[in-house]
């Protein structure tokens, strides 16, 4: 890689797209959202995280030209056999509402209590040197929570007023930015995915 290397973010995300910048600038990457393309969501059928972030990178990677990162993430519930899973942002149906998503989740688990009501977060994250990358860098990352019976903080976005953190005795909602980018499923796969690409470039 060149310090003038440019990649793709498969995603509109302003928030993610500035937070991915900052990050990917200590490689000399810069992250252009594929909106500068033209580049539709593409319809996520896969059946895992990885397959639905592949879809995006690929599809970004392909209008675009250029390298291409795509994440895809979701909310696993042990009492729920895993849902929402990858239908975690959909999980009451379209238009996508987290308001709408959080009190479903709720209703699921109105007879659930105490520690089964065990969760995780997870961040599948892809990175690929062209649309046909044959053997693309992912990073898999969780973190563990439990669901309350009621949403704390105003923090965040998606589950996470729902999502308990017991080491820390408070929700994702309450957390500080920065601590949550630290912690994080999505931070900690970032922090993975840099690695990768760092060790890459010293080959």
């Amino acid at each position: 890689m060149s310090p003038t290397d440019e990649l793709v973010l498969a995603s509109s995300n302003s928030g993610k797209i500035r937070e991915f910048s900052q990050l990917f600038a200590s490689l000399g990457l810069r992250i252009r959202p594929q909106s500068e393309f033209g580049v539709a969501d593409v319809e996520e059928t896969g059946l895992t995280f990885v397959e639905n972030a592949l879809l995006k990178a690929r599809a970004a990677s392909r209008v675009s030209g250029l390298p291409a990162l795509a994440d895809d993430s979701g909310l696993e519930v042990d009492a729920l056999s895993g849902q929402p899973g990858i239908y975690s942002a959909r999980y009451a149906g379209e238009p996508k509402s987290d308001a709408r998503n959080n009190a479903k989740l709720l209703e699921a688990l109105a007879e659930v209590s105490g520690r089964t009501r065990s969760a995780r977060y997870w961040c599948a994250l892809v990175y690929l040197r062209h649309a046909d990358d044959p053997v693309p860098l992912i990073v898999q990352c969780s973190w563990e929570g439990e669901i309350l019976e009621q949403p704390r903080g105003d923090g965040g976005f998606g589950y996470d007023p729902l999502f308990w953190i017991p080491p820390l005795g408070k929700s994702v909602a309450e957390l500080g930015a920065e601590e949550k980018n630290r912690l994080s499923h999505r931070g900690r796969a970032l922090e993975g995915m840099l690695a990768a690409l760092r060790e890459t470039t010293q080959r």
